[in-house]
């Protein structure tokens, strides 16, 4: 049964694909290394999260904006798909990337918990005295402030990507000035870790989702977790519908995050996170909502994340 593209696959055939798929993800294709578009730069975390899921030769592809990362991954001859964060376990929801995927053909195929670690890097030999200014981006730099603040004198210079940080600091080999990145970055331009772990919550996981095109999407033989989105009209009880439907089920609700829809008067779009039991589970409240929805739209059948 095929629910908005996603075809579940049976039998033999069913397990060929998924074997093929698997060695795809983790080796590339036949003709090469497989390519996948990230947000940021060489070192970054959407890197460090491409590697953990399609193995250390993945070629990253580095993009501007999470717009440019969804371009890239529906390009049959520049990607084979893309990796994009989508919350974060402080800062919340990343509301213009459920956008994004809205309005994109893309399949969610997968996703991956990655501890967010932010370090004080320097160039080699350089002291914690010698430090004058710190560059990295707006958000590490208040990740991390309670361990900025404790440092006088210290001048804090905002820039658009953490690794982008790191690589400068390498270039200039400056030893007035350290950056706040990965460990990844810090191995990839030859840095020092002056100081590990210096973010205020050590508890910091950032969510990212595996894209692919609908064509190449990987098929899991066991999912336990989709991503949907669904509409609702403005009638009284409405959601609570929808959501009794879904309890009903036994499915557990992950993640509900509304959207208001353009042109429209107090109506509104959901994206949920739905893990479940076995597939049968999940058919079953798909059928259920369909009947209590204006409309709705599977965007992954897949396999829940592990945190790395």
């Amino acid at each position: 049964m095929g629910f908005g593209g996603c075809v579940l696959l049976a039998g033999k055939a069913g397990a060929r694909k998924r074997a093929k798929n698997s060695d795809m993800r983790k080796t590339g294709s036949t003709t090469g290394k497989t390519k996948v578009s990230i947000q940021g730069y060489e070192g970054s975390f959407h890197q460090v999260a491409a590697e953990e899921w399609f193995g250390r030769d993945v070629e990253v592809i580095p993009c501007a904006t999470f717009r440019e990362v969804v371009r890239v991954a529906l390009s049959v001859a520049e990607s084979e798909g893309g990796v994009m964060a989508i919350e974060n376990s402080i800062a919340g929801s990343i509301l213009p990337n459920y956008n994004l995927l809205q309005q994109s053909k893309l399949r969610v195929v997968g996703e991956i918990y990655l501890q967010i670690g932010q370090h004080l890097l320097v160039n080699p030999g350089v002291k914690l005295e010698d430090i004058r200014e710190v560059h990295s981006h707006p958000m590490a730099l208040l990740q991390c402030i309670d361990y900025l603040e404790r440092q006088p004198g210290w001048k804090l210079v905002e820039t658009e990507d953490t690794a982008l940080s790191a690589k400068h600091l390498a270039q200039h080999r400056s030893r007035h000035a350290a950056a706040i990145a990965g460990r990844r970055a810090a191995g990839l331009f030859g840095l020092d870790i002056l100081a590990p772990d210096i973010q205020t919550m050590k508890n910091n996981y950032t969510r990212f989702l595996i894209l692919q095109r609908e064509a190449n999407a990987l098929v899991e033989a066991h999912p336990d977790k989709a991503s949907v989105n669904f509409h609702t009209d403005h009638t009284r009880g409405s959601l609570v519908r929808v959501l009794t439907k879904i309890a009903d089920a036994g499915i557990n609700l992950s993640k509900l995050q509304s959207f208001p829809i353009p042109g429209s008067e107090w109506e509104y779009s959901f994206h949920a996170d739905m893990e479940f039991e076995d597939l049968g589970q999940f058919e079953r409240v798909i059928e259920a909502m369909r009947s209590v929805t204006a409309e709705l739209k599977i965007y992954g059948i897949y396999k829940k994340g592990r945190t790395v």
